[in-house]
């Protein structure tokens, strides 16, 4: 094998080796420990450039062993996949040293950085599987490394949210083993591939197809928190920030909704999909998913409570794109993969800012915190109004391409569902902002009031103003050759053979 082959499993072990070594480090070796997540995530990125330039040149990187009969391990480096792996590796750069700050005194923090790395490494892991059987494999991987995870701090409502999580997560991991063992008895597991693999078992074997796509699209959905297999999310809040950004922008909802891609047109493919008549019950499913989150975010006070809510709504933008099987629709819900997830972390960044600097928690403690936190506030009013889709923001250019690939795939509804989305968004998070900037302050005790340089430590403020710049910069800068835009057309472009 070249380099090329190695390079994608070069990409996994980057963060899987520092990960292990960290879990052998005693609690004061806070330098080496620091060392090594930061080596690990700066080796990952540089690797993870390499294969970007080379996919964007046409290389192919393919790594292949022996595994299961008929279903060899399989890690493929495309523009799809690395998509994810790119958003997966900035945002654990950025996440990580949130999280250094973030726990900076606290305990068992070789525990929480060495399972937080087997988790980004599941994640990259399963962005670069190339089969179904290497995608379930690591979607199993996924859920073990972050359960320790959600329930570090030990408490009992946080081993009440793990449980609850573990049983949601391991009953969705069946169900899709479940629709993968069906359609490996049918099909064999090739290696996904644009336009599918199952054309030819449509005439004979129509009634397993329509069945494993049932039961894969339930797996996945209870990651991507789809309607009604979402409960764990709004529980698992009770984790730490860190594990809140990494849970909603990095790792487990968007494996789920990157899972649902790969089965909707490198499995099944648009053919299948439209001969079966599976397009419609997946529209509906991921709509009614959007409003119900989105009604529910309205309903909360608790900030990350809120935030969850809005997480099952703005990932089923992603399902209800790639649902439409329009090449317009694709590149909106592809690209609101990466825009959601920076806007996302932006978000929860920000709320663990609150929370830690200050101890805010509710809706109604946000008076007047725009004074205190300038800077934190006006990241989180920036990942707020990218939600919404307020322009120049990163989540108006989603919306836009979402709305367009409606019409083009025969779908004017959905411009109903997006409309009344956006007014919904704007309902829960305007008054927030509202609270923020223009209410009076609050008095807050002595030793939370500002006494340094900073609102808060220079670790927990410099990720979200940077990822709350790039809310902006990716919606200015949508039309240029280094936008996430850019490159998701590229993805459609090869994937789906359409050129915009």
């Amino acid at each position: 094998m070249d380099f090329n082959s190695w390079l994608p499993l070069l990409i996994v072990l980057s963060s899987l080796i520092p990960g292990l070594l960290i879990f052998t480090l005693a609690e004061h070796r806070t330098l080496l420990r620091t060392c090594l997540n930061l080596s690990g995530v700066v080796i990952k990125l540089l690797l993870v450039v390499w294969m970007w330039l080379g996919v964007k040149a046409g290389e192919d990187y393919f790594f292949q062993l022996p595994f299961l009969p008929g279903g060899p391990f399989i890690l493929h480096g495309d523009a799809l996949s690395l998509q994810f792996v790119m958003l997966s590796s900035v945002l654990w750069l950025a996440t990580t040293v949130y999280a250094i700050g973030y726990l900076e005194n606290s305990p068992l923090r070789s525990r929480f950085f060495g399972y937080f790395s087997l988790c980004v490494s599941a994640t990259v892991g399963l962005a670069l599987s190339g089969n179904l059987v290497t995608f379930v494999l690591f979607y199993e991987l996924l859920t073990l490394a972050t359960f320790p995870l959600v329930v570090h701090r030990g408490t009992p409502q946080s081993l009440r949210a793990g449980r609850r999580y573990l049983a949601y997560t391991i009953s969705g991991g069946v169900l899709l083993l479940m629709g993968a063992a069906l359609l490996h008895s049918v099909a064999g597991s090739p290696v996904f591939m644009p336009g599918g693999y199952l054309s030819a078992q449509l005439d004979t074997q129509s009634m397993a197809l329509i069945v494993a796509f049932v039961l894969l699209i339930a797996g996945l959905g209870v990651k991507a928190a789809l309607l009604p297999l979402h409960g764990w999310l709004p529980e698992a809040m009770v984790a730490p920030a860190p594990v809140s950004a990494l849970l909603h922008a990095v790792a487990v909802v968007k494996a789920g909704a990157f899972g649902i891609v790969r089965v909707v047109y490198d499995v099944f493919g648009v053919e299948v999909m439209q001969q079966l008549d599976l397009t419609w019950p997946l529209v509906v499913l991921a709509s009614s998913t959007i409003l119900y989150g989105s009604w529910r975010a309205l309903q909360q006070q608790d900030i990350k409570r809120r935030l969850a809510y809005s997480t099952v709504s703005q990932v089923s933008y992603v399902t209800l794109g790639v649902a439409m099987l329009g090449p317009v629709a694709a590149i909106g819900g592809l690209v609101h993969l990466v825009h959601q997830g920076v806007m996302k972390i932006t978000l929860f960044f920000c709320a663990g800012n609150y929370a830690e600097t200050l101890g805010i928690h509710k809706v109604h403690e946000l008076n007047g915190v725009g004074r205190r936190m300038p800077l934190s506030s006006v990241a989180f009013s920036l990942g707020a109004l990218g939600m919404i889709g307020i322009p120049p923001t990163a989540g108006m250019v989603s919306k836009w391409y979402l709305s367009m690939g409606a019409l083009e795939a025969g779908f004017p509804w959905v411009l109903g569902v997006l409309l009344m989305s956006s007014a919904l968004n704007a309902a829960y998070f305007l008054p927030l902002l509202y609270r923020i900037w223009c209410l009076p302050a609050a008095e807050w005790p002595e030793e939370r009031r500002l006494s340094d340089r900073f609102e808060t430590h220079w670790m927990l403020l410099l990720p979200p103003v940077l990822t709350g710049a790039l809310i902006v910069l990716m919606g200015v800068l949508a039309g240029t050759d280094i936008s996430p835009l850019s490159w998701t057309e590229l993805i459609v472009e090869r994937e789906f053979g359409y050129v915009e």
